[in-house]
């Protein structure tokens, strides 16, 4: 190959680290890794360089004598300079050639999480350990900092349930892996979560009709605990004690305390829940979070304030009057259009730094991936737009692999929230398919983003049909991609990563052309992206692609 690797000093763990990545990527990609610099007399060289002047997060691309050094002030800068390298390169059978980008970049927000949804039998639950694990080192080559994971407690009996025990070790496989590429470890925890054999005389009221709840809350699965009845803040505190002493041996930077969504109580006396009941759940909890780790993070989630009842955010504010030393962050995001204004027109209870939680998953179809890939470009850029000087990051949530695009679109606007998520997206594109495909593929992603919204339906003999909302140019999609896919080479074509879109796009064309009714062609695409995500004993209707199979099981039909 003409371009080898060298260190710049012996081994050393962090640079090997960092290496290996490369080498991983640069096998898949040309067939063979780069070979040892002194075995390659005549070689250019790529040389690794830890740099003390450089941040810890901050890597430079810098030609040498001979070659380029990728340098960076730690593990992290060392592996976000290896991604930038990879996405400036060319990719041949046996040939790898660096770009000729050269210069040094920072990130500008601090917090570039990703959040697994690590639940209900989809990609996160069930793939190999191993494809999880090189898809956490993916994801930080584009910047991600932090993985966050959370531990579904609600159809446990309790945490030594032999399938809590069971589920657990998967749980820090993945923040081990997260810990081996720089990134931070975190825990989300609902802040009055139950066990599925939760104290029946403890639990927490859903209904709304009173109290100045006018919706039921989201997600409520009944086990939920009331904090205004004795007893229920101990309990609490020991569970969550006993869910820190689980992970201890891996570590923790930071947790998530979470409102609704699941979560919540509607009574009396714990309304309206997130100036109330919620903070009298959470501030034990941080406060004993801190005091097992000096140096760790408590992020406050105010997802869904205001959405069931009123005065949430403006009784959080009241609250947090003066700065709450027990809390660092707060999360704040929407379904939807939106950002919650609250924080925007009024400001940000406490002062305190903000956090996103882009909806990257679910947005504007069931089941979540069920057509394959999801791109949401321009959503994103419109839904950033008046968030200017606010975030200091965020944590897009993820139930799977299908909004890959969309978590490096992410990942890439906390580290600069001045490049155009179109600009992430043709640097995608060319990562992973190529610069030769950019341009055409470009428009195929727009079409698929215009065309996103749809419904899952069921025909009379309960069958399932697609409502799209949108089929223009769906066709037109489809025909790119297969014209393209012949210009591929083999190890392109066939990855996840193009199979999804591929699908996506001839699903749509076939749908368009049938009237979304669901054909042999459709059901082949679904029964692939099945496999894809091993998914075959994922949530029917939400979470599983809408095979023949799935529509056979009850209670599948989603409208989202």
């Amino acid at each position: 190959m003409p371009h080898n690797w060298a260190l710049s000093a012996p081994p050393d763990p962090v640079i090997q680290r960092a290496a290996d990545i490369l080498q991983r990527i640069i096998s898949q990609r040309c067939g063979q890794p780069l070979k040892p610099a002194e075995s390659q007399a005549n070689a250019s060289v790529i040389r690794f360089a830890l740099d003390p002047s450089l941040g810890d997060e901050t890597y430079a691309l810098r030609n040498i004598a001979g070659g380029l050094e990728v340098a960076g002030g730690g593990l992290r800068g060392l592996v976000y300079g290896v991604g930038r390298l990879l996405r400036e390169a060319s990719y041949a059978p046996g040939s790898f050639t660096p770009g000729v980008w050269r210069g040094s970049s920072s990130p500008v927000m601090p917090l570039r999480g990703i959040y697994f949804a690590t639940h209900f039998h989809n990609w996160y639950h069930e793939a190999p350990l191993e494809e999880i694990e090189a898809y956490i080192q993916e994801l930080a080559l584009w910047g991600t900092n932090a993985l966050v994971v959370w531990f579904d407690q609600h159809h446990f009996e309790g945490i030594d349930d032999p399938a809590a025990q069971a589920f657990i070790p998967r749980l820090k496989a993945m923040l081990r892996a997260a810990r081996a590429v720089g990134m931070q470890a975190g825990l989300g925890i609902i802040a009055n979560e139950g066990y599925a054999n939760s104290p029946v005389h403890l639990r927490a009221d859903w209904t709304a009709g009173h109290d100045r709840y006018t919706s039921e809350p989201h997600g409520h699965y009944h086990r939920e605990l009331c904090p205004s009845k004795p007893g229920t803040l101990e309990l609490l505190e020991r569970e969550f004690e006993k869910k820190m002493e689980a992970f201890a041996d891996v570590g923790l930077d930071f947790i998530w305390l979470w409102p609704y969504d699941q979560g919540c109580c509607t009574c009396g006396e714990c309304a309206p829940w997130g100036a109330n009941g919620f903070l009298r759940c959470t501030e034990p909890l941080a406060r004993a979070f801190k005091t097992r780790y000096s140096q760790g993070k408590v992020i406050l989630s105010t997802w869904y304030f205001d959405h069931f009842t009123t005065g949430e955010w403006e009784g959080l504010d009241m609250a947090f009057a003066k700065r709450p030393e027990w809390v660092d962050y707060l999360l704040a995001d929407d379904y939807g259009e939106r950002f919650p204004p609250y924080p925007l027109e009024v400001g940000v209870p406490g002062e305190l730094p903000i956090v996103a939680f882009p909806e990257i998953s679910m947005y504007s179809a069931a089941p979540w991936g069920g057509w394959g890939a999801n791109p949401l470009p321009m959503h994103l850029q419109k839904l950033w737009q008046p968030l200017e000087g606010v975030l200091s990051g965020g944590f897009p949530y993820s139930e799977g692999i299908y909004e890959d695009l969309n978590k490096a679109i992410c990942a890439q606007y906390f580290w600069d929230p001045d490049q155009p998520t179109m600009l992430t997206v043709r640097q995608y594109l060319a990562y992973e398919f190529g610069a030769h495909v950019v341009t055409p593929l470009h428009q195929v992603i727009l079409t698929l983003e215009r065309n996103l919204a749809r419904s899952l339906q069921r025909n009379p003999d309960g069958s399932f049909y697609t409502n799209m909302a949108c089929s223009d140019g769906a066709a037109e999609a489809a025909e790119i991609l297969r014209n393209l896919e012949a210009l591929l080479p083999p190890e392109r074509r066939s990855s996840w990563r193009w199979r999804l879109l591929y699908l996506r796009a001839q699903i749509d064309a076939e749908l368009a052309a049938s009237g979304g009714q669901h054909t042999d062609v459709s059901e082949a695409a679904f029964t692939e992206l099945t496999e894809m995500y091993y998914a075959h004993k994922a949530l029917p209707g939400w979470l599983a692609p809408p095979t023949r199979a799935s529509a056979a099981m009850p209670d599948v039909a989603a409208t989202y």
